[in-house]
């Protein structure tokens, strides 16, 4: 008996042709997508420029009234130092609680509570205090107003107003003015001080009470 041998007989697998049609289909439908792409594309950019530029320009309009404020805002300095000297070597130095320059004239400082100190060192050191006050640098004038105290070594003295001149050293007001010295008392409507403090005239209404000592007795004597 002769043995039969079989050889199995190998699988085929016959794909199905692709469809002509299905493909050209596809190809149509990408080449729409790319063309519809290439229109939105730079429509959208365009779009996203716009609203930046639009943005740019609202915040620039909104920011600029802000910074008009900020910028015209007077700057104020706190315990304000102004040093210097007169035409006679003297020197003087003006303090005060804070300073804040005039907006509409930049020239002139505008001072709170303003110490003014002339000649320290020497014999006869002069101080005038007050309220308010205002330094103008062009002048080298200080102008106090409001509770104004002059002192020096001869007395005391309260006026409403007093105007010093930095570069003379001279000292004068137009208000009324009541203090006491070492002589007695005294009231007038303006004074002036010059001569380094050796000179004070007052004029307009002055009385004075003057003190003299007899015997080791005060006699006062009245005088208009």
């Amino acid at each position: 008996m002769r043995a039969q041998v079989l050889a199995a007989a190998p699988e085929i697998t016959i794909a199905a042709a692709p469809n002509r049609r299905e493909q050209v289909l596809a190809w149509r439908r990408r080449s729409r997508l790319v063309r519809l792409m290439r229109v939105l594309l730079p429509l959208v950019i365009g779009l996203i420029l716009a609203g930046l530029a639009a943005a740019v320009a609202h915040n620039a309009l909104t920011s600029q009234p802000g910074q008009g404020r900020e910028t015209s805002a007077p700057i104020r300095l706190m315990h304000p130092r102004f040093v210097g000297r007169d035409d006679k070597g003297r020197a003087f130095v003006i303090t005060a609680e804070s300073a804040t320059r005039d907006p509409r004239e930049y020239q002139r400082v505008l001072l709170v509570r303003p110490m003014m100190l002339m000649d320290a060192q020497g014999p006869d050191p002069l101080r005038l205090t007050a309220n308010a006050g205002v330094y103008n640098e062009g002048t080298f004038k200080l102008e106090l107003h409001g509770s104004v105290r002059l002192v020096d070594s001869k007395g005391a003295f309260d006026t409403a107003h007093s105007l010093f001149d930095t570069k003379t050293g001279e000292v004068a007001g137009s208000g009324p003015i009541q203090g006491s010295g070492s002589v007695g008392e005294l009231q007038a409507n303006s004074y002036a001080i010059s001569d380094k403090g050796e000179r004070m005239v007052f004029r307009g209404g002055v009385h004075t009470r003057i003190d003299r000592v007899r015997g080791g007795v005060n006699t006062q004597n009245d005088q208009k």
